[in-house]
């Protein structure tokens, strides 16, 4: 198999009503597809961070009323989950594609990263490109863009990071759906691929 990108249908599994009806649809409409970026870039990613990275399909099996409103593929450097370590993501909403440099509850570490982030501020600020975006909620769809951040708005995420046990910080990019139908597979794996590598730096923090 080749990627060849996300289409419309891809996206209207999420409208799909019922648990047992979506799962299905995403099972054999989206899986693949994440499962052929999970083989493709796990070894770029290990490449990169200079350490194996595993890839883990999201399966959503505690799910038994509710039906995920997203899907995504982690890379992490533990073969069995990825949850509680910083980890990568490539997925998708009904309304978009993102890619994640990703710091979620669970994660044991979020103390010390977020004083890493705090004492490199000055640096995070000036590098991430102003078209990313940062999340507080890896279970909503919403963002906050970069270029509309000021430094003190994201030193207050930092600092949330250290102090609050739930906190989360993501950062990365939003593909807007009609944008990614018309890309090909090849645009999508360049665009994930640089994506990427704009995040190491984020990544080797922690």
């Amino acid at each position: 198999m080749s990627f060849q990108g996300f289409t419309e249908k891809d996206f209207h599994v999420f409208q799909i009503e019922g648990l047992d009806n979506r799962m299905n649809a995403l099972i054999s409409e989206i899986r693949p597809k994440l499962e052929f970026l999970g083989k493709y870039f796990s070894p770029i990613l290990s490449s990169l961070v200079g350490e194996e990275m595993f890839a883990h399909v999201a399966k959503h099996a505690r799910r038994t009323v509710n039906p995920p409103n997203d899907t995504w593929v982690a890379f992490a450097p533990n073969p069995r989950g990825y949850k509680m370590v910083p980890h990568f993501q490539i997925g998708l909403w009904e309304t978009h594609v993102f890619v994640w440099y990703a710091l979620i509850y669970e994660a044991t570490m979020k103390k010390e990263i977020g004083k890493k982030m705090e004492q490199h501020l000055d640096e995070i600020y000036t590098t991430i490109p102003k078209h990313f975006v940062w999340s507080l909620d890896h279970t909503k769809p919403d963002a906050f863009k970069h270029q509309e951040l000021s430094k003190d708005d994201l030193l207050k995420m930092f600092v949330r990071l250290q102090q609050v046990k739930k906190a989360e910080i993501l950062c990365g990019i939003h593909l807007p759906q009609n944008e990614v139908i018309n890309m090909s597979g090849e645009q999508l794996l360049n665009t994930f691929e640089s994506t990427f590598k704009t995040l190491i730096p984020l990544y080797k923090l922690s």
